[in-house]
């Protein structure tokens, strides 16, 4: 959206494990346009190419590529360091960014690197980010790096989206709970970057217009009223507290299993998600690890 000094707000995307900065544009792609139209999506690849075979292959070409390695637990990771170096690097010379959009293996990343910036561990140059969407998104589960990123509560406006039959729901609920009132959208998918509802849609264009207003820049977040003067558009759930502070109040939406048309190009995302259901059966117990399978 464009401010007074005619720039546009950036929000940079994070792509999944062994996908690539396009395979999430078009996932994105099944959203409503009208979401972000106001702000510049950049979609960067991974820093490495894919060490290992991508479950999009038949779906979506090549390249494909990988932020950095980890363990089964998610406990060791290798070339983390090199990835967040990378990044800040990129945010600093392409930036300044608004926020970060991310999925599965992006989100985790895109989290880490907003606790990260709030402790002044990295990017203490560069604002502060104002937004952040999540989708099957997890904590890091390294105690070093758990209690620098979440040792308090991130003060980024998020909204997370969490499916019911992803392997990785508990550690999405776990990381929405990192996150100051976050909004959380729940689906009846497993993983995969969701279709909306109307419902999903109103609640995400309110959340992104109030933060157009809370940043400055509300010559398009408001509405004109016949008489020429302006109404800001409300925010979804909020009060006033008693110093006349908007107070943002936690939000849970769920989503309904309405009809989806599936882009033939890319056949069927669901399709892979009941394929990856079949493949990995995650007991309440063991999803709690935060174990990071591949999209």
């Amino acid at each position: 959206m464009e401010g007074a000094e005619g720039k546009r707000m950036k929000i940079l995307c994070l792509h999944g494990f062994r996908t690539s900065g396009s395979f999430l544009k078009k996932q994105i792609s099944k959203w409503d346009p009208s979401i972000f139209s106001h702000f510049d999506m950049v979609f960067p690849d991974g820093l490495f190419p894919a060490g290992g075979k991508s479950d999009i292959e038949d779906i979506f070409p090549p390249p494909y590529f990988e932020w950095f390695q980890f363990a089964k637990e998610f406990t060791e990771y290798t070339n983390l360091d090199e990835c967040i170096s990378y990044l800040c690097e990129y945010i600093t010379t392409n930036g300044p960014f608004d926020g970060f959009l991310g999925f599965s293996q992006g989100a985790t990343l895109s989290a880490l690197l907003l606790g990260y910036q709030a402790q002044g561990k990295v990017l203490r140059e560069h604002p502060p980010f104002k937004l952040f969407v999540s989708v099957s998104g997890s904590k890091f589960r390294d105690p070093e790096i758990c209690d620098v990123a979440y040792k308090e509560p991130i003060r980024v406006r998020s909204v997370h989206f969490i499916g019911a039959k992803d392997w990785l729901k508990l550690p999405s609920e776990d990381l929405a709970t990192a996150f100051e009132n976050p909004l959380i959208i729940r689906h009846p998918q497993g993983h995969t970057v969701p279709r909306l509802d109307e419902e999903a849609i109103k609640k995400l264009k309110g959340w992104v217009g109030e933060i157009l207003q809370s940043s400055d820049i509300s010559d398009k977040g408001s509405q004109l009223m016949q008489n020429g003067e302006t109404k800001a558009i409300e925010p979804p759930n909020k009060k006033v507290s008693q110093n006349g502070n908007i107070v943002h109040e936690p939000t849970e939406l769920k989503l309904e299993n309405k009809e989806a048309v599936v882009n033939e190009k890319i056949k069927s995302e669901e399709s892979i998600e009941n394929m990856k259901t079949q493949k990995v059966s995650v007991k309440p117990e063991t999803d709690k690890v935060g174990l990071v399978s591949l999209e």
